[in-house]
């Protein structure tokens, strides 16, 4: 296991050298977005054969933030300070298997390169991790004042009168995001570990009660 500082973009060959357990200090512009953005991605963006115009701009700008970039599911605590510009109170990960039907075809998509949030996702998110060179990484919970502390700049937000605020695309330039590489580049992941871990050991504890 070893520790990187990366900074958005980031290359591909920089993150298929990732590996599970490695830590990463992350850098750059992210975007945060949950639910209602995955679905609104996929079905406003990905699925259709044309885009919208009304949603062009905003298509043209999420390619722009997310090329070589990570999403961060997340909906964040902010405050309008008096300029009239935002801040992150706090940056709590949530819990990402909810984004799984959509999550692979983000990836594919928009070129990402991260995927950050907590509990990790499924093989399907696996998969195109390994076809398009991405990686999981969790963030700790429960930390969401510390991980507001990495959060240096709010660049934009997208979708926060539609949305609500958890649920908009918030542009965040962050610092020394700390996270570690749960699901990598090379088909493992942590957390299909565990839980085969875990039911092995059931079936054995059932076995042995009967």
């Amino acid at each position: 296991m070893a520790v990187y500082d990366l900074s958005t973009p980031m290359a591909e060959d920089a993150v298929r050298s990732l590996r599970v357990g490695d830590t990463v200090y992350l850098s750059g512009i992210i975007v945060t977005g949950r639910d209602a953005a995955h679905k609104y991605m996929v079905e406003t963006f990905i699925r259709p054969a044309a885009i919208p115009e009304s949603e062009r701009a905003l298509y043209e700008a999420l390619r722009r933030w997310l090329a070589g970039s990570a999403i961060y599911h997340c909906g964040p605590v902010v405050r309008q300070r008096e300029d009239g510009r935002w801040e992150f109170v706090a940056a709590g990960p949530t819990t990402s298997i909810r984004e799984e039907p959509y999550q692979a075809d983000v990836i594919a998509h928009f070129g990402l390169r991260g995927v950050i949030g907590k509990g990790g996702m499924g093989p399907r998110t696996l998969r195109a991790c390994q076809e398009y060179g991405a990686v999981y990484l969790h963030a700790v919970g429960g930390a969401a004042v510390l991980m507001a502390d990495t959060v240096r700049e709010v660049l934009a937000v997208y979708k926060k009168d539609e949305f609500g605020i958890p649920e908009a695309f918030w542009v965040i330039r962050v610092e020394g995001l700390p996270l570690v590489v749960t699901m990598d580049s090379h088909g493992r992941s942590i957390h299909a570990e565990v839980r085969a871990a875990s039911e092995a050991y059931l079936r054995r504890l059932v076995g042995a009660s009967t």
